[in-house]
């Protein structure tokens, strides 16, 4: 009997100490998952992005007004009235090319007059000329016929020259811009007529700040973006680079030509130019928002292990949003760029996107 009380004192103290194991056990995962759970809740989200290798370039961003290779305002030489308009507006002209005829009758009738002179000058000299060669005439008045007989060739040269000027002719290839006169106005001499255009090709002129004198050369590739076209862009490249720098703005002249084959573009247009003067085509780049700036280094912040790690990073180029990493990244990291701000080095990280940080906060 004793016996078997002892044994079930024995069990029952077993069966305790095991109850007792089980709830220590119990309490220490709670107490874990407890601290897991503090722990995510005091992860700071952020969205990251992994470093991209692809072309870099190094571009100078300006304005500039387009403008036509040859712009000429066509003026008359002449003075009249428009008898004739044989173009209009926007009409495709030659070299050469009538653009309008003056009335012409006074200055035929003058043309008329300086060849009709200019024969009797020219049977006088050659009167005098058997006579010169006899001894009959001096040579002083031969001498004076001679300049006589040049004065009225140049003046009937002078008076056709002015009777060619009675049709208005086109100075080089190309459109009509502006038509300024009308039919049957009485106009002077100097009075600008017409406005011819070559659009082709067209010219960009930006001005650059002088510390970008040593990178820009003739033969670069450049681009220029157009408002007006739903900023659509065409190839351009550098054909002139001014040799001189400007005093008053401490600018100097880039001019750029511009591939236009279908005649879109206009001279006038208002464009957004940019002029590559370096190129790389392996660069390791990121979002230039994933930077900070830390007392004149440059720092990120990679996620490692879930938690935020700061690198010191050696930038390069950058472009349109992106910067080239030289150093401190290998390329697989994932680099915080969203959420860097308020962190620290150590602190525990949370990867999310924008959209869930989005509804998070609602």
């Amino acid at each position: 009997m004793t016996t078997t009380l002892v044994r079930a004192a024995v069990v029952a103290l077993a069966l305790a100490l095991a109850a007792c194991a089980e709830d220590g056990v119990a309490a220490d995962k709670t107490a874990e998952e407890k601290d897991a759970k503090a722990l995510a809740d005091s992860a700071i989200p952020v969205e990251v992005a992994r470093p991209v290798r692809g072309e870099m370039l190094a571009m100078y961003s300006g304005t500039a007004t387009l403008e036509a290779e040859a712009d000429a305002k066509v003026v008359a030489k002449v003075g009249g009235e428009v008898r004739r308009l044989l173009v209009e507006e926007g009409d495709q002209v030659k070299a050469g090319q009538v653009l309008a005829v003056l009335d012409d009758r006074q200055l035929r009738l003058q043309a008329a007059q300086t060849r009709a002179a200019l024969a009797k000058a020219e049977r006088d000299f050659n009167r005098q000329v058997e006579l010169h060669q006899k001894g009959l005439v001096s040579a002083g008045a031969f001498e004076g016929l001679k300049y006589d007989l040049d004065n009225q060739r140049a003046a009937d040269d002078l008076a056709s020259l002015s009777l060619s000027y009675s049709e208005i002719r086109a100075p080089f290839a190309g459109v009509v811009s502006e038509r300024q006169v009308k039919l049957g106005q009485e106009i002077a001499i100097g009075t600008t007529m017409f406005r011819v255009t070559d659009p082709t090709p067209l010219k960009a002129a930006v001005y650059v700040p002088e510390r970008e004198l040593a990178r820009l050369k003739p033969g670069q590739s450049a681009s220029i973006a157009v408002d007006a076209l739903a900023g659509r862009q065409f190839p351009a490249i550098v054909k002139l680079v001014s040799p001189t720098v400007d005093a008053a703005t401490a600018t100097f002249k880039v001019t750029l030509e511009v591939n236009d084959p279908k005649g879109d573009l206009k001279p006038g247009m208002f464009s957004r130019v940019g002029i590559v003067f370096e190129r790389r085509s392996e660069a390791l780049t990121i979002p230039r928002a994933a930077l900070l700036d830390t007392d004149g280094a440059s720092n990120v912040f990679v996620v490692n292990g879930g938690k935020a790690e700061q690198r010191a990073i050696k930038t390069g180029l950058s472009n349109a949003g992106k910067i080239e990493v030289t150093q401190g990244l290998t390329g697989t990291e994932q680099v915080v760029i969203v959420g860097q701000n308020g962190l620290k080095d150590g602190n525990p990280v949370r990867v999310v996107s924008l959209e869930q940080t989005a509804k998070s906060g609602s």
